[in-house]
């Protein structure tokens, strides 16, 4: 069955950085997009990145554009975050979520902290 995992988020100090990695197997990781979502403590979760399968379109909302970067190795079935100038409001959990036009598969999520 499908499956994705998360891992990298840590505690980091305000201005750090960090990359966050998603791992899938069972499913034709190449043919799906991925997603980063950001989800706040007592908020919903929010899109943070995206990345065709290919890897060749991607998409970020303006709250982290320029800070944010997304990538793909559909050899090794792994997208990465990588995540500058972290702010303290980038505190949450971060999940990888995989899509095609007629599924979509959500990862167990990554704890980040953004603090002193």
């Amino acid at each position: 069955q499908a499956h994705l995992v998360e891992s990298g988020g840590t505690l980091v100090q305000p201005g750090g950085s960090l990359r966050l990695s998603c791992v899938g197997s069972g499913f034709m990781f190449n043919m799906y997009a991925i997603d980063w979502y950001h989800q706040a403590p007592g908020k919903e979760r929010e899109k943070v990145a995206s990345i065709s399968g290919p890897g060749k379109t991607t998409y970020y909302p303006d709250s982290v554009k320029g800070r944010f970067t997304i990538s793909r190795d559909n050899a090794i079935n792994t997208v990465w975050l990588q995540m500058n100038n972290l702010k303290p409001e980038d505190t949450g959990v971060y999940f990888c979520k995989a899509l095609n036009s007629r599924e979509s598969y959500w990862g167990q999520g990554t704890q980040v902290t953004v603090s002193p």
